[in-house]
């Protein structure tokens, strides 16, 4: 794991200190007019301050401390709301630094004659779009950009954390490289394609850090909700007070409510608790995104992530290992499995791709082949290639040929030899399976079939199925044909296939989920796959992938792991689970205040609601004092809550709420009940 996606303690002691530091800084109007609801209790400090004050100049009917007590108080809940945004933006900023040491400005060979290699060295940040770059061996990637010629080993730790080189070349879906990345073998010659300023580490750092975080759609509108009901209560506490005025009139003992009173009433009815951790939660969901080495290119994209209902997922290296293993030989008929088993290891001898390797393992592992000394026989191996669909070996006069069923049937026949039904039928089943067949020949006469087969990973069927119950859709891409796609949808358990893919019929299937009023999300590497990741909700692109592809998604993988797919599902899906879990203790939390609050500053206007003082609590002025602490406490009590959020199980939306009700709703309603009786013990035992 890389240095930037670290896991850091919630205490770590440079975090910390600086959280404190700008918990203060953040007091200015300007920062605190960006959250409704703690403004209001901003503004409702400032003035049971200025209460304070005058009760030295104008006598006031409450004590001076008791006025100094609830502003205090009322500061602390401001700060302490700050501080579970700064501590949020402190975990960010630290991951951000540690990727800013990665980035350097460095000298770039500039290509001015591309033919005869001439090059100008220029400052990378003087490199324009389109610019064509020479970078060898032991020197730093300048900007973002494609490999348009050559192929190198790229040493991509600053970025991924990972220490192990990657190979990146022109064409294909691996030649998208990142400024700051280093080449440790051979040479490139890179196409700029992002400007100074704006390359993905800048991206990164930006998106990390949060300094231009977006709050997402169900954050905004979460924080209108908030708003609207901190203003519902202060337009309540605002009427509040003639009624007490008119009622104390009428009233031999009654007295007036206070202001004081009613700030701290006003506080302890509006949703401080969600309203100081709401921006934190977000934070945090991006953050716990980034040490998944996930890099997300807006907050929007992770709350989608918490909608998604559809994931389309790539076959190979997704659902499948990404190489097709020999799983067992089938003999032709009058032929001995070993013969088969003997001539298929021959054949593989000089096969270097996995396929051909799992095969020389296989006759390892069941018939005991090992390497053999050839070099007397003189072997000619006869490579694999697109026109021809076989490889091999000529031995000993003999010409042993490995390759797809159709290619070796011609061969055969071409050479007067018989192909049995019984291959032709095997080859069928094995392909109906979804597997791959290979027939062995030995000069004119068919040895036999080897299977090879997309091998599912292990435990993935398990997921899919948590996924369904979370009500999320599975659907396997493969180019595969019908058959091999619908077998291998089959065991790996995914609810449906998309066979024979292409670019076109991918962006078709996007569209019509969404029409369908779906929210789908994707993986893709390839510049084919970029138009399907621009119509995705949520599009994770690999950073091994091309430019194209990094560019068209709102997200990038880091360690370019399809399956990484699913574990984004489950941190968006945290994401609303813990703000749903913190909005409903919120809410329920505010219900016990009342009790404490509504008898304790209505007690001399209103003697009946002494009854609803359920708590017994030592005195009025004590009850809304311990009221308004426990405001302030319980917001720094859950702030490791809100940055580490609630632990997400993937259980039906159902059961879901039901625990959610069960846990933060109940725990709501008892909590301040507990926690506001035992302030009111302890105050009780400094007034006694």
């Amino acid at each position: 794991m890389n240095t930037h996606s670290t896991t850091r303690s919630l205490l770590q002691k440079e975090i910390l200190l600086g959280a404190i530091i700008a918990s203060i800084t953040k007091l200015s109007p300007k920062t605190q007019l960006r959250n409704p609801v703690m403004f209001a209790v901003y503004i409702g400090s400032m003035f049971t301050t200025f209460l304070w004050l005058q009760s030295y100049v104008v006598p006031s009917s409450e004590p001076s401390t008791f006025i100094l007590g609830i502003s205090l108080w009322l500061w602390a809940t401001v700060l302490f709301a700050n501080f579970s945004e700064a501590i949020a933006e402190g975990h960010g900023k630290a991951q951000a630094d540690s990727l800013r040491l990665s980035r350097t400005q460095v000298l770039a060979n500039r290509l001015t004659d591309a033919k005869s290699r001439q090059v100008t060295q220029v400052n990378s940040a003087d490199l324009k779009l389109g610019d064509l770059v020479l970078v060898e061996a032991g020197e730093v990637i300048p900007a973002d950009g494609e490999v348009v010629e050559g192929v190198a080993s790229v040493d991509e730790s600053a970025i991924t954390g990972e220490s192990a080189p990657v190979v990146r070349e022109s064409g294909g879906d691996r030649s998208a490289v990142t400024g700051g990345t280093r080449v440790i073998s051979d040479w490139l010659v890179i196409s700029v394609a992002t400007l100074p300023g704006n390359s993905f580490l800048d991206r990164m750092i930006t998106m990390v850090e949060g300094a231009k975080r977006q709050k997402t759609p169900n954050e905004i509108a979460l924080a209108i909700l908030l708003a609207a009901l901190t203003l519902i209560f202060l337009m309540v506490v605002v009427t509040l007070l003639p009624y007490s005025a008119f009622s104390a009139q009428f009233s031999d003992s009654g007295t007036t409510i206070s202001l004081t009173v009613l700030v701290a009433l006003l506080v302890c009815l509006a949703p401080t608790t969600i309203g100081a951790l709401l921006s934190a939660i977000g934070i945090a969901g991006m953050n716990r995104l980034s040490k998944a080495n996930v890099v997300a290119m807006s907050g929007r994209a992770v709350e989608a992530a918490g909608d998604v209902d559809v994931l389309l997922l790539d076959k190979t290296g997704t659902i499948t290992l990404g190489n097709r293993q020999a799983t067992r030989f089938l003999p032709a008929p009058g032929v001995n499995i070993d013969e088969l088993a003997s001539a298929a290891h021959l054949a593989s001898l000089a096969d270097e791709t996995p396929e051909g390797r799992s095969i020389a393992v296989l006759a390892k592992r069941n018939h005991g082949l090992r390497g053999r000394d050839l070099e007397l026989s003189h072997p000619k191996f006869v490579p694999f290639t697109a026109k021809t669909r076989m490889s091999g070996v000529d031995l000993d006069g003999q010409a042993i040929r490995k390759g797809a069923a159709e290619t070796v049937e011609s061969y055969v026949r071409s050479l007067d030899g018989i192909y049995p039904d019984e291959v032709k039928s095997a080859a069928k089943e094995i392909a109906k399976a979804g597997g791959t067949p290979l027939v062995v020949a030995r000069n004119n006469q068919v040895l036999g079939v080897i299977e090879l087969k997309d091998i599912v990973k292990g435990g993935i069927k398990e997921r899919f199925s948590e996924l369904r119950q979370m009500g999320i859709k599975t659907v396997m891409i493969t180019g595969d044909n019908p058959l091999t796609a619908a077998a291998i949808a089959a065991e790996a358990g995914v609810d449906d296939y998309l066979a024979e893919a292409t670019p076109e019929a991918k962006l078709e299937l996007i569209r019509q989920y969404q029409q369908g009023g779906r929210l789908v999300a994707m993986t893709g590497d390839g510049t084919n796959d970029a138009p399907a990741l621009a119509q995705a909700d949520v599009a994770v692109a690999m950073n091994s992938g091309t430019q194209a592809a990094k560019e068209a998604g709102n997200m990038v993988d880091l360690d370019s792991n399809p399956t990484k797919l699913i574990e984004i599902v489950n941190i968006g899906k945290q994401l609303f689970m813990t703000r749903g879990a913190l909005t409903t203790f919120s809410i329920a939390n505010d219900v016990a205040k009342y009790f404490a609050i509504l008898p304790a500053a209505f007690a001399t206007t209103y003697p009946q609601l002494k009854t609803l003082d359920i708590m017994r609590l030592s005195s009025p002025s004590n009850a809304i004092l311990s009221a308004v602490i426990f405001n302030a406490l319980i917001i720094v009590a859950l702030i490791p809550l809100a940055l580490r959020g609630v632990s997400y199980r993937p259980v039906a939306a159902a059961q879901l709420l039901r625990n959610n009700l069960l846990i933060y709703g109940l725990g709501g309603l008892i909590v301040p009940f507990i926690g506001i009786k035992a302030i009111d013990i302890i105050l009780s035992l400094f007034t006694a």
